[in-house]
Parts: structure tokens; sequence; C-alpha cells
């Protein structure tokens, strides 16, 4: 059997679409709002109209595996947590440097039908008792895109919740208004991707519209979810000074207290031209945050070599307060309460 055969098995009826004249559905799943008509699927590939009813994916994961938290990355929430992470199959961007695309893209590789091996069937009680097991204070939707499967994420963190565990997404943002508002009652932390705040970018080398995600980041803090957002700086594609100080203004005019991770690129999917991201230009990109009067701003996927830009420091006496190598956690002297131990400052995040 194909692959996509199996996954098609493997559904349940969506909550985020639109029921349209002539069996039509319109999806609001992501910020694509697909027109999706009787028998054909959205951009994503999972999600589609089979006689006038939206089909969601449901029952199974591609990937189930316990992370530090700081993997993924948030470094404001329970640190040297571990973060059990599920994920499924498809995605509603097809970015040319994704480094999860054997599950993000698969679906748009016919060579990916010659084999069902992807995917394993569980239930979310079997997903929970597994976080339990493991001792994760945290359950995780990434991989792929969350958005798209966010019925069956909602399914697991509804049985997350009952036992104490904290839900998060890590996601593009590339959401809409209906599904933020439809995840809020069970996700703690939402962290975003702003690739670039170039739209052409986002529209030629992305699949998406920068507005969407500028829009969703937004609106995750106006609900109350913790937010940290990630840029992938990608040497000329969006390392310019010009470019790093908009996306970290953007980010301030939001909230101050959002952390921004810039993160290293290495060749990867489509996109294996650029070289990889020197350490220079990460120290230089987290500069530019702190510039912009962001508190919170880290450099990452180089341990130990971006000048303590791993390390949580109290943005008003700069004591250290977590200290990072990697994604282990060498002390952290974060009160219960959240407070910086030496002034008492209040640290924006989740710490308990």
């Amino acid at each position: 059997m194909k692959l996509i055969d199996t996954l098609d098995t493997l559904t349940a009826e969506g909550d985020l679409y639109e029921r349209l004249p002539g069996g039509e559905v319109r999806c609001t799943a992501c910020a694509h709002r697909c027109l999706i008509r009787d028998g054909r699927r959205g951009i994503c590939k999972v999600r589609f109209n089979r006689g006038g009813m939206l089909r969601v994916p449901w029952g199974y994961v591609s990937g189930l595996h316990a992370d530090p938290i700081e993997k993924k990355p948030f470094f404001h929430i329970l640190p040297g947590a571990d973060a059990l992470t599920f994920g499924m199959l498809g995605c509603d961007f097809h970015c040319e440097y994704c480094q999860n695309w054997l599950t993000s893209q698969t679906l748009r590789d016919p060579a990916a039908d010659l084999s069902v091996g992807y995917v394993r069937q569980v239930t979310p009680e079997q997903i929970v008792a597994a976080g339990r097991r493991s001792g994760a204070k945290v359950i995780a939707s990434s991989y792929n895109e969350p958005l798209i499967t966010s019925e069956w994420a909602v399914a697991i963190f509804q049985q997350a919740q009952e036992a104490g565990i904290k839900c998060v997404y890590v996601s593009n943002g590339n959401a809409t208004p209906e599904v933020l508002h439809y995840l809020r009652p069970y996700l703690a932390a939402y962290k975003i991707d702003l690739k670039t705040m170039q739209d052409k970018h986002y529209r030629k080398h992305l699949g998406g519209v920068l507005q969407n995600v500028l829009d969703s980041i937004r609106l995750a803090h106006e609900l109350g979810l913790w937010v940290e957002i990630v840029t992938l700086v990608v040497p000329g594609f969006n390392d310019s000074n010009e470019e790093l100080m908009e996306a970290a203004r953007f980010i301030a005019s939001v909230s101050l207290d959002i952390p921004w991770h810039v993160t290293a690129f290495h060749p990867d999917y489509k996109m294996t031209d650029p070289d990889p991201t020197p350490v220079s230009t990460l120290v230089r990109a987290a500069e530019i945050g702190e510039e912009a009067g962001l508190r919170y701003v880290y450099a990452g996927n180089i341990p130990g070599r971006t000048k303590g830009y791993e390390n949580t420091y109290c943005p008003h006496c700069r004591a250290l307060l977590v200290e990072r190598m990697g994604y282990s956690i060498r002390a952290n002297r974060i009160s219960a309460q959240g407070a910086c131990p030496q002034c008492g400052t209040q640290i924006a995040g989740i710490w308990a």
C-alpha cells in the first residue's frame, strides 16, 4: 500500500473548517485557508475533502522522542526539562532549507509512496503514558508543522493537561485566529519561526506570506501564550544588518520580553549553496537584538562559541541566571517564583 493511502485511513473529521455549497470546504488550520473541492487536498497534502467533510490526520506519529526543552528551542520554560516530542507528516510551507524535510516534505516526493515505514499508529493515551514514563514535564508538537494536525494535538493535549504536563507548539507561525483560539485552552507556549522580513522571500522560497506570521506572533502574545521566536540566519538570504534590525524591532514592538533565538544555518534539502553561518554573524545578530531593546537574545547551534549568548542574564543587574552549554543546563539560579536571586527582578517565562 502506498504511504498516502495508509495516511488516508488514519484520519478523523476536522474541527477547523467551514462547509460551503457544492461540497467544498474552507480549511482554517493555517493562513492559506485552502478552498478544497471534494476529492482534493490542501497545500499541506494531509487535510482533504471527502464527501464534503474535511478529513484530518489522526492516530499516528512519524516521530516520538524525548528531547531537552532547550532543543525546541525554549529557553524560558522549565530549564533542563525533557519534552516528549511528537510529529506527523506534511507541511503548509516548502522551505528550501528545511532541516526536517524527511517528515515535512515527504508527501511532496512521489518516491515516498514506496514505503509505509514513516508512521506508527498510537493513541493519545499512549503518548501521554510515554511522557509520564520518561518523566517529561512538557509535550511538544514538532518535526512537521503542527498547525495542520491541530485536532490530533488537542486530543493529546487534553490528556496531557490532566496528567499535569505542559503543552507547546514548535511552528512556522502561519496561523489563523481560528486555530490559535482553538489551541489556546490547551497550549502553554508557542515557538514561532520568523524566517525573514522580506515578503518576497516568504512567497518564493518558503511558500507563505510574511504578514500572516507577524499577525500570528502578535495574536499569540495577546492570547497569553508564552512566545519565543527563532530566526535561522542564512548567509546572503536574511543576514543583513538592516533586516536583522527590522526583525528585532518588530519583536520589540510586541514585547521586549519575547526571547529571540538567532541560530546557525547549515546547507540542507534544496538550499545547498550558502556556506554555514559564521559565529561572527550570529554574535552580530544577537548584538542587534540587544540594541533593539530585547531583554533576552540567544545565539544557538554553535555551543560554547557565541560569547555567552547561550545563557540567560537578569535584564536589570546582568547576573548570570541560567548557564547553558548546548542543550545542557550547567546552573539555574532563577528562584521558584521566577525572580533574579540577586536583585529580585521578575524574569519572564514559565519556571514552575
